[in-house]
């Protein structure tokens, strides 16, 4: 009985197992880049995006990733996890707009703010097609992070003829507008967002370094919890089950990953194909 269930012994997933992505960005760029959660080190050019955009956002199903708006650009567009390549374009935003936040929960993809709007826009991960208008942030604004517990969408920072601190919570079970729950440590614009299972971040963004973490069980402002390696300003967003990231950023081609467990400094673990910043980014977990 050993040698038969030997036979047909697997590895159990690694946990924070999966692919980072970053997709589009200055100077309007089209490319699809993918990194390892697993191991550190450089991302790899895997594919490119139908149209060539910057400030769009992301958002991750299970098995795709999405960038949709951007400057000039309306479109959504969707790449496989399971195998490298190209993007489609899937659907469309209800508006162009740029520098909309992302957030995902298990079955839609949104797009909330960006250009001079308080739209929150909602498209289905499993049919693809136009998003709908399913609600509003409580202030119009663009170069906002988004950020995504299991029952609700989060927006952070920004910037409308100054730059907000506002955290902002909508409801995927029911929708309607959005809420404002807290402040961020600083008020800024194009910081990058990631999300543990049990909490929010906002990082870097408006020459800053700031990793700034709010809780996703009990509505309040966020704390200063790290530093990026670097002054980044407008980097993208992605997150492991174990640790977040930064990717590019102005004049950078930097990876940066911070622990989710222990609050601390982030460390550069590698780099982009190229430099760029206001991306969108993407994350696959495998656990």
């Amino acid at each position: 009985m050993s040698m038969l269930l030997n036979s047909f012994w697997f590895e159990p997933p690694t946990p924070g197992g999966g692919y980072g992505y970053t997709s589009g960005g200055y100077t309007t760029s089209n490319i699809i880049d993918k990194f390892s959660f697993v191991t550190d080190g450089n991302a790899t050019d895997v594919g490119d995006l139908t149209v060539a955009r910057n400030s769009p956002a992301g958002q991750s199903s299970s098995t795709h990733g999405y960038t949709s708006g951007g400057n000039g650009v309306n479109n959504i567009d969707k790449f496989s996890f399971a195998t490298d390549g190209n993007a489609t374009d899937v659907g469309d935003l209800t508006g162009f707009r740029w520098g909309p936040a992302g957030q995902n929960s298990s079955t839609y993809g949104y797009a909330s703010g960006g250009g001079l709007t308080n739209i929150i826009d909602k498209f289905s991960f499993f049919t693809d097609g136009n998003a709908i208008d399913v609600g509003d942030l409580t202030v119009a604004r663009y170069g906002l992070a988004g950020q995504s517990s299991s029952t609700h969408g989060y927006s952070s920072g920004g910037y409308v003829s100054g730059e907000f601190n506002i955290i902002e919570k909508f409801s995927f079970s029911t929708d309607g507008n959005a809420i404002d729950v807290g402040d961020l440590t600083v008020a800024r614009h194009y910081p990058a967002g990631q999300s543990s299972s049990t909490y929010g971040y906002t990082s870097g963004g408006s020459n800053s370094n700031i990793i700034d973490k709010f809780s996703f069980a009990t509505d309040g402002n966020a704390t200063d919890v790290g530093d990026l390696s670097v002054i980044a300003t407008s980097p993208t967003g992605q997150s492991s089950s174990t640790y977040g990231y930064t990717s590019g950023g102005q004049d950078s081609r930097g990876i940066d990953k911070f622990s989710f467990a222990t609050d601390g400094n982030a460390t550069d673990v590698g780099d982009l194909t190229v430099s760029r910043y206001c991306s969108a980014g993407q994350s696959y977990q495998t656990t």
